[in-house]
């Protein structure tokens, strides 16, 4: 390639189902209401698959438009990253079913489990493949159908969450551009308070683990919100500072979509107007690992987000895990 460069988001694409489940649609179906909803998390509306949609299915039509937008055909990728906790199979990974459904015969291809902050693992891990001249285009996509693992029945979580995909294409962008810096972090002591039980090898599926619901996830809210302050705000400053920057030289704040209190918090302390941070959760609801890459499409199909911003990711998530990464949006795609 010749010359000094960075890995950079160079195309985005993003997919959210048709079905549309309202806070008052869930009035009917557990003791709930849309104020309680609406004021606790922000969220008024999330998508939900079709029956006959797996999470492979709402990536491939997110990594459609983000190949579009990148101008990079699918035989041109070298590598496929799917960041999910609900893949179609425990194996064969989505990863490579969305592989073959491309045609992209050249790519490798893998999952990567980081819950809500995996599309942040997954695009540092794609900078370092690029930045280290392994490959040239990769393949990031956070997709979920987490209305397969939410228990309907238990009001304080199925509220919450919501199905979508979303992608970006990364390649070399000059080094002044592109990925300046990320940060990631993991509590593994705090697992338990944001887990799906049984369907692994500690408690494999069994008509004992089905009849006391284990294969439904599982949060602790309040202790996870707690976290979720915290780190975010933690991260934030941590990403900020290592990038050789100032918080007011953040243009846009793209954050995990989980509540609208954390995402306030963090805005609150970055010092950002309302305007300079991306929401999409009243719309969404928490898609956990679509929840950043949905978002940022949307934000640069507006015409939003300009060549040299500054963005900050920041997400959060089972594990427990974290990761904020910064970027200064590219002018030039993938022309070096």
């Amino acid at each position: 390639m010749g010359k000094a460069f960075r890995a950079g988001i160079i195309g985005t694409g993003s997919y959210v189902p048709e079905r549309v489940l309202t806070n008052f649609d869930l009035e009917k179906m557990v003791d709930t209401n849309d104020e309680w909803i609406r004021t606790r998390t922000g969220i008024r509306e999330r998508r939900i698959a079709k029956e006959d949609q797996a999470t492979s299915d709402l990536a491939y039509e997110a990594a459609q438009r983000a190949l579009e937008a990148s101008d990079v055909a699918a035989e041109a990728l070298d590598l496929i990253i799917v960041a999910t906790i609900t893949p179609d199979t425990a194996f064969p990974s989505t990863a490579n079913i969305l592989q073959d459904r491309l045609g992209a015969h050249r790519a490798a291809a893998f999952d990567q489990a980081a819950a809500c902050s995996g599309f942040i693992y997954a695009l540092a891990t794609a900078a370092q493949f690029i930045e280290s001249g392994v490959y040239r285009y990769v393949l990031v996509v956070g997709a979920e159908t987490l209305s397969r693992i939410v228990d309907w029945e238990d009001r304080n979580t199925c509220v919450l969450f919501g199905d979508g995909a979303g992608a970006a294409v990364l390649g070399p962008v000059p080094e002044d551009e592109g990925v300046r810096a990320f940060v990631l972090g993991s509590d593994g002591s705090g697992g338990e308070l944001l887990k799906l039980p049984a369907g692994g090898s500690r408690l494999p599926a069994s008509h004992d683990t089905v009849d006391r619901r284990l294969h439904y996830l599982k949060m602790n809210g309040r202790e996870v919100f707690k976290f979720a302050v915290r780190v975010m705000n933690q991260a934030s400053d941590e990403v900020i500072e290592k990038a050789g920057l100032t918080k007011d030289a953040i243009d846009f704040l793209v954050p995990h979509q989980a509540n609208l209190r954390i995402i306030e918090s963090a805005r609150e302390r970055l010092e950002l107007p309302a305007e300079k941070v991306v929401v999409n959760l009243d719309r969404f609801g928490n898609m956990s690992t679509a929840s950043i890459p949905v978002a940022l499409d949307e934000a640069v199909r507006a015409g939003k987000i300009q060549p040299g911003d500054h963005l900050l990711m920041v997400g959060f998530g089972a594990g427990l895990t974290w990761g904020a990464l910064v970027l200064r949006w590219s002018a030039s795609g993938s022309g070096v």
